[in-house]
């Protein structure tokens, strides 16, 4: 009994092996290794001294700054082109450094996609004001969200499309990167369906099937952009032809109406939920 405790990992407790030869190992693995590395370095805290948010806070900037390598490399070659050591050195930081964060290449992938999601939602939510009484121009602001306005979007675009070409032979990714439900596509069905609640949409039109439409061709249109197929002015004219024939008459919508139709959908602000192309 007393050497199975000695066979023990001095970091997670998991078990060890008998030594073959030489010393026997004291970590089952190399993240181990570099945690208990890593606390070695750290100051022990005086007696009596509460905890602090501050390691949390330099935890969670550390994993920022190794997901906005992700984000590079991806951008600029593809997830392929992200091994472990390519990020390590596009982060600035040792192999060691990005081992202790994370167990494995998936997981660092799968956690950069999850930030990125978040800051996309962060940012597009400022930039879009949520006012249900003006359903069309809600809508257009939404729709831009999928088009390359700016320097970072056209990065968020391409970081997207390099993990939607993973996800294709990847199902454990594939599961985070396309939720089964449908934010997106329910957030515009329920602006239209404010629209529709006070008669100012064309008679006899799909809320639903216009929202599947709008979302799935403005994330095409705007990975057009990208691709120089087509431009940005063009696009948005794509957008606003299909925007009048939703809304023809482009009348406003009463306060009363709009808050309606909001909590009628479940609605809050926008949130661009987790689609190639969406957000900043």
């Amino acid at each position: 009994m007393r050497d199975e405790k000695k066979r023990a990992c001095k970091v997670c407790g998991a078990a060890l092996p008998g030594p073959a030869r030489g010393r026997p190992p004291v970590y089952c693995s190399r993240s181990c290794q570099a945690r208990a590395y890593r606390r070695r370095r750290q100051p022990l805290p005086e007696p009596g001294t509460p905890p602090v948010s501050a390691p949390t806070d330099a935890r969670a900037r550390q994993r920022r700054r190794i997901a906005e390598a992700v984000w590079r490399i991806a951008a600029g070659q593809g997830l392929d082109a992200a091994s472990m050591r390519r990020i390590a050195a596009e982060a600035g930081v040792s192999l060691r450094v990005v081992q202790y964060h994370f167990d494995s290449k998936h997981a660092l992938l799968v956690d950069a996609l999850r930030l990125l999601h978040e800051e996309n939602e962060r940012l597009a939510r400022a930039r879009i004001p949520y006012d249900m009484t003006d359903p069309r121009a809600l809508l257009r602001a939404v729709l831009d969200e999928f088009l390359p306005l700016d320097e970072q979007r056209a990065f968020a675009l391409r970081v997207f499309t390099a993990y939607y070409a993973r996800s294709l032979t990847d199902p454990e990714l594939a599961a985070v990167f396309l939720a089964a439900e449908q934010p997106l596509e329910g957030l515009v069905a329920a602006i239209i369906g404010a629209g529709q609640a006070a008669g100012s949409t064309a008679p006899g039109i799909d809320r639903a099937h216009e929202a599947d439409l709008l979302v799935s061709g403005a994330v095409g249109l705007g990975l057009d952009v990208v691709h120089e197929r087509r431009s940005l002015a063009g696009v948005r004219k794509v957008l606003e032809y299909h925007l009048a024939r939703i809304f023809p008459a482009g009348a406003t919508v009463s306060p009363e109406t709009a808050e309606a139709a909001g909590h009628g959908h479940g609605h809050g602000p926008p949130q661009t939920g987790q689609r190639p192309g969406t957000g900043p």
